[in-house]
């Protein structure tokens, strides 16, 4: 039986990465609450392939 609730799982992807020409790309996966957030979120989050802290926001 699936869970009721507000919390969703959102896909958080980098901006930075976009525009340079490093492949791949960084994302991460968490949580947000639907009824308190929403509008799409931004975090801070490390990024493996550039080796710094960048903007992730989320997609679809």
């Amino acid at each position: 039986m699936a869970k009721k609730g507000n919390r969703v799982q959102v896909i958080l992807e980098c901006t930075e990465q976009k525009t340079t020409d490093v492949p791949g790309t960084s994302r991460y996966i968490t949580t947000k609450n639907r009824k308190n957030t929403p509008e799409r979120i931004e975090l801070k989050k490390y990024n493996p392939n550039l080796k710094k802290m960048t903007v992730h926001k989320e997609i679809k």
